[in-house]
């Protein structure tokens, strides 16, 4: 049977020393919160869901990616409801996607936050609940331009965050800083690089180098990528898609490639690290929240998607886990409620990715049967 991890617990936070200050202060303004305010473990006052969804139902399961939404938000949401919030982590598409799809979960979830191809995936195998935008007040919320790249999936999906996977390196100890995936590839990073466990990315990357697309099914230039794969294996210490900032931080390695939220959060730390947009094009993906087919508890996810859209809820993701945000509200309340959180996250080309390296990043997608081929490439390269 699956745990749940119950959320009334302190999150960690990753912070530069302005960022902290800034998010110390926004608990009350500066003030402890009033007694009859609703507060977190941390002291952060709850505000008030905007609009109230009524619902009956008194828990809600929620499966989300390891450090992807903060804790504030979702002790505040079982506070402000009274309802038990439960939550499981995942380290990966795949395992979401075995999860909802071969029936490993006696309680099946409510909300669930698949990425980029994944979502092509659940929606073509029939395991998400068409919406009913209707009982989503806040979508408008979300930046029309920047939510546009869901197209259709819309349907199914309530867009979160967004962003690219690309290369991050510590300054003081690679020279040169490395400008294309190509350059991964050099012999002298053997045993420097940590990279997300996520088959898409690495293979994608791979293809890259040779000149092909990221959804590339041609068998030999599949066979080509695994052998590219194979010669880069020795640089690569570590997979991780829990925490990749951790080992970069941490002094183990001192080149990945990872997401932009990570890389921000690992810059914050230690301002050696660069971010890079590599020559060939980053990998860019679209997150969202999503209702299985089995949901034991959907009025209560419309009322969990309506308070994470609100601009005074969603804001903490500029300082918890800052990837691209769409969402316009948490921008404007960041501007004028937490000016120094706001100017951090808009003036980094990291979290506030340049529209030009939208533009010419490659964008993973759902390759029906031919994922097969990715899946036995990938289990052959970790061997």
């Amino acid at each position: 049977m699956n745990t749940h991890h119950k959320i009334y617990r302190p999150f960690r936070l990753i912070l530069s020393s302005v960022l902290l200050i800034a998010l110390t202060a926004c608990a009350a303004g500066g003030e402890p919160a009033p007694t009859d305010e609703l507060v977190t473990s941390n002291g952060f006052a709850c505000p008030e869901p905007s609009p109230r969804v009524d619902f009956a139902s008194d828990t809600i399961n929620i499966f989300t990616w390891t450090e992807y939404v903060p804790g504030d938000i979702l002790e505040c949401f079982g506070l402000v409801y009274g309802v038990e919030v439960n939550v499981d982590y995942f380290s990966s598409n795949e395992e979401l996607y075995s999860k909802v799809s071969l029936g490993e979960d006696v309680d099946p979830y409510d909300v669930i936050h698949p990425s980029d191809y994944m979502v092509g995936v659940l929606i073509r195998e029939g395991l998400l609940q068409e919406l009913d935008p209707s009982r989503i007040a806040n979508l408008s919320n979300l930046d029309a331009d920047l939510i546009a790249a869901y197209g259709e999936s819309l349907n199914y999906i309530v867009p979160y965050q967004m962003g690219t996977q690309a290369i991050i390196y510590n300054t003081e100890t690679v020279e040169p800083p490395p400008a294309s995936w190509a350059d991964l590839w050099n012999p002298e990073y053997q045993g420097r690089i940590v990279a997300v466990d996520d088959n898409r990315v690495i293979i994608g990357a791979a293809l890259l180098t040779l000149g092909y697309d990221v959804n590339d099914t041609d068998p030999d230039h599949l066979e080509a990528a695994k052998q590219k794969l194979l010669e880069l294996m020795p640089n690569i210490r570590v997979f991780d898609s829990d925490s990749p900032k951790t080992p970069l931080v941490a002094g183990d390695v001192d080149l990945g490639i990872v997401w932009n939220g990570e890389a921000f959060l690992a810059q914050t730390e230690d301002p050696r690290f660069e971010y890079v947009f590599p020559e060939e094009g980053s990998i860019i993906f679209y997150d969202g929240m999503a209702i299985p087919v089995t949901a034991p508890h959907p009025d209560a996810a419309y009322a969990w998607f309506n308070y994470l859209l609100q601009g005074d809820t969603n804001w903490l993701t500029l300082v918890d886990y800052p990837y691209t945000n769409p969402n316009k509200a948490a921008l404007e309340y960041a501007r004028e409620n937490q000016p120094k959180v706001y100017e951090v996250y808009i003036n980094s080309p990291i979290t506030n990715t340049p529209a030009e390296e939208f533009a010419r990043g490659h964008e993973v997608m759902d390759l029906g049967e031919a994922l097969l081929l990715y899946d036995e490439l990938w289990a052959e390269i970790k061997q």
